[in-house]
């Protein structure tokens, strides 16, 4: 059989996905199965974990989505938590494009890191309740540090590239660690997955 997105997603690349899983079903003979993106994120864990028991709590972060989802059993899942406003993938591309780094900025920023001080600046996080995101406090308080910053000095962001990413990083996984820590206490749930091309 041929698994393809059904969505959510971008309707453009949807409609090609969609479009060639059906040709190539129908050239092949073989039956086409529509899945969610979203579910297919949270169930790739089953890949790299066959000992994977239900059930489970999942941070599911990605470009277009920040979501934690309680997963009981395969058809039984339940968003117990999402993002109020971006997703946590469009807060590092936004970030990124502040300091002028190319789409997508999210791995230029993870590799950068790596060599700064994630202690060097204290960015914004956002108190919002329960297990609910918000990133715009945090993209809005970057921006304004870094305009206030570079006022002073022209070259700012190039000299501090290293530690602004790593301490934009800090932000955000500590943001991460706190709601899926909660996620934890109000499900008693103890086993965590992640999911998403940005939890890499």
């Amino acid at each position: 059989a041929i698994s393809v997105t059904q969505g959510p997603g971008l309707a453009g690349t949807l409609l090609t996905g969609i479009s060639f899983a059906k040709g190539l079903g129908l050239g092949l003979g073989i039956p086409v199965v529509p899945v969610n993106h979203l579910e297919g994120h949270i169930f790739a864990n089953f890949l790299a974990n066959e000992k994977l028991e239900f059930p489970f709590v999942c941070l599911l972060v990605s470009g277009g989505h920040t979501q934690i989802v309680m997963v009981r059993d395969y058809f039984d899942m339940e968003v117990i938590g999402e993002t109020l406003d971006d997703a946590i993938g469009e807060t590092f591309d936004k970030c990124g494009k502040m300091m002028g780094l190319p789409y997508p900025a999210g791995p230029i920023i993870d590799k950068n890191s790596k060599l700064g001080d994630p202690l060097k600046f204290k960015f914004t996080k956002p108190k919002v309740g329960d297990l609910s995101f918000s990133f715009s406090g945090l993209k809005t308080g970057f921006l304004r540090f870094i305009e206030k910053e570079s006022e002073l000095n022209n070259d700012f962001i190039k000299q501090e590239i290293n530690n602004l990413c790593a301490s934009l990083q800090k932000t955000i996984v500590d943001i991460l660690f706190e709601k899926i820590t909660y996620a934890v206490k109000e499900t008693g749930i103890k086993n965590i997955v992640f999911g998403g091309g940005v939890s890499c």
